[in-house]
């Protein structure tokens, strides 16, 4: 039935029983709160704005946490910088919080102190994700997508040692497909950053005699040494930037994977132990860093969740991607913390509790890869270290088990579901097979679909083609119906549908599962009742209206 149309209203008074829309809102929350004691208690708290700088690797989706919570009350104030500018800020006590892709060093590269001083503070993981190498090189006027590297490429192309995207190197790494006689013009970090920590770390432990020859000292370093035809910039954006840029032709640099994702542009597939060459989606990063170390054994401990991630480098499943890892929040759990108020530590434990649970939901989709229960569990340990240091911080209700996380079996918290159903690579994927058509940088595995390109499709790959069942050349993927062990990467189990990729769907996850029980539930709640229940009640007050005006 339509509403009838309310005429003009006149000057006359209104009855003091008739509510105004902004009236039944309030009202509608009201009742919310009268029959809900966490949303009675999610509006008593006070909040306080907190601030912090550091990662640009994690900025992306640190950024859409803080716009997630901002209609919370909560207030929360980032800005990039890199790690370094991250952990030096925290020490000098002119922020709340940093982020940083690695801890304290004790001394950096310039032998100045790298440590919080006397502060005292925990690292708390927020979320993981795959260093990627995205690049533009045309072909003609065709923009490359589908680019293979090994990892003695890439350390050579960042040491100087592999000049020209016409080198043999390059070639062999596609199967024998040639690109054209082009400058490579490497785009490194300029500032102090995690991202550049992560990269030299990995070039440390894998390519240990190669890196030496630019830095040796042979040790991860925060700061890349810049030689030859490199270009610095500062952040990740700007590496990104500078890349996608109309002069960028003939560049390649290393940012998180979510720079590309966000700017549709293609990624380096990198050669794995497995023999299969990968990008670093959210699931080949949860398969890696099912191989990852994290210190657990002393809560008390300084370097307490840091992690030690020469297993991932080394991962043999063909799905995992070498260059994956954590992003860390430096947080203060000194009671007498000069920064730090009621208020302010509230807000740090409402918003990291967000980040922890619904939060890690938009992982994927953003480019990241969402942290496995265990480190969100031992998280909230450290969230509970601020309760310790301020008895007036309220931690009720964080409960692990109520997170609606992509990672969570409803069983097993260190086991890593994503892992457990990230499909196998494709057959072209396979070193000394393919290359795939398939773009890269979507966030989506790679197909033999001829349909979408195949191998030696649309992207102009070269070799040997295989067909859609993996004939040819290299070996048929494991179905995607069937879930992998996230250890050896052979199928395990038959899923109990058809097929089809497989997929990490997060609503799957929270289909039979409570909803979050934090301060949040009453977001989702309201929204709910509103959908439900505003309409009739608007209807109501039109027609009162409508009466009173007469």
């Amino acid at each position: 039935m339509r509403l009838p149309v309310p005429p003009r209203p006149r000057r006359a008074a209104r009855s003091s029983r008739v509510l105004r829309p902004a009236a039944l809102v309030a009202t509608l929350l009201l009742l919310l709160g009268t029959t809900s004691g966490n949303a009675a208690a999610a509006r008593s708290v006070v909040y306080a704005q907190i601030e912090g700088t550091g990662s640009t690797w994690s900025q992306l989706i640190v950024e859409q946490w803080i716009a997630d919570v901002e209609a919370t009350g909560m207030r929360v104030a980032y800005t990039g910088g890199g790690s370094s500018l991250g952990r030096k800020n925290f020490a000098q006590g002119s922020t709340d919080f940093a982020i940083s892709e690695i801890p304290y060093q004790g001394v950096d590269e310039f032998g100045n102190a790298d440590t919080a001083g006397n502060r005292q503070f925990a690292y708390l993981p927020i979320v993981a994700g795959g260093t990627a190498f995205t690049y533009q090189l045309k072909v003609g006027n065709q923009q490359v997508r589908n680019l293979r590297l090994s990892g003695d490429t890439i350390a050579k192309i960042f040491t100087n040692q592999i000049t020209s995207w016409d080198d043999p190197a390059i070639k062999a790494d596609n199967n024998g497909r040639t690109f054209p006689k082009i400058p490579i013009t490497p785009v490194v970090r300029a500032d102090g950053s995690g991202t550049t920590a992560q990269f030299t770390a990995w070039l440390a432990a894998r390519h240990g005699s190669t890196w030496k020859s630019l830095f040796p000292r042979g040790t991860l370093t925060s700061y890349f040494p810049r030689e030859g035809r490199a270009i610095a910039q500062a952040g990740s954006d700007q590496v990104m930037n500078t890349v996608a840029s109309s002069s960028g032709n003939g560049t390649i640099g290393y940012v998180e994977y979510s720079y590309p994702v966000n700017e549709d542009y293609p990624v380096v597939k990198v050669l794995n132990e497995g023999g299969y060459y990968v990008e670093p989606t959210q699931y080949n990063v949860a398969v890696a860093l099912t191989q990852a170390r994290i210190k657990t054994e002393d809560p008390s401990a300084s370097d307490y969740l840091t992690q030690d991630l020469r297993g991932v480098y080394a991962a043999t499943d063909p799905r995992a991607y070498p260059l994956s890892s954590y992003s860390y929040m430096i947080i203060p759990v000194g009671a007498q913390d000069r920064r730090m108020t009621t208020a302010k530590r509230q807000t740090l434990v409402d918003f990291m509790y967000y980040s922890l649970c619904q939060g890690q939901t938009k992982a994927g989709p953003y480019g990241y890869s969402p942290l496995p229960l265990n480190l969100v569990q031992a998280g909230f340990t450290q969230l509970a270290r601020l309760g310790t240091a301020d008895s007036g911080v309220e931690l009720a209700n964080r409960d692990v088990r109520s997170c609606n996380n992509p990672t969570f079996n409803g069983r097993n918290l260190n086991e890593n579901r994503l892992a457990t159903v990230a499909p196998a690579p494709a057959a072209c994927d396979r070193q000394g097979a393919g290359p795939c058509g398939t773009d890269t940088g979507t966030g989506e595995p790679s197909t033999d679909d001829p349909a979408a390109g195949g191998s030696g499709g649309a992207a102009g790959g070269g070799g040997t083609a295989t067909g859609p069942a993996g004939a040819g050349t290299g070996t048929a993927p494991v179905a995607a119906d069937v879930q992998v062990d996230p250890t050896t990467g052979q199928p395990v189990a038959a899923a109990a549908t058809g097929g089809g990729a497989v997929f990490a769907n997060p609503l799957e996850l929270t289909s039979d599962r409570p909803g979050d029980r934090g301060p949040f539930a009453w977001v989702v709640a309201a929204e709910v009742l509103a959908l439900v229940f505003l309409p009739a009640m608007i209807t109501v007050w039109l027609r009162r209206r409508q009466q009173a005006s007469r």
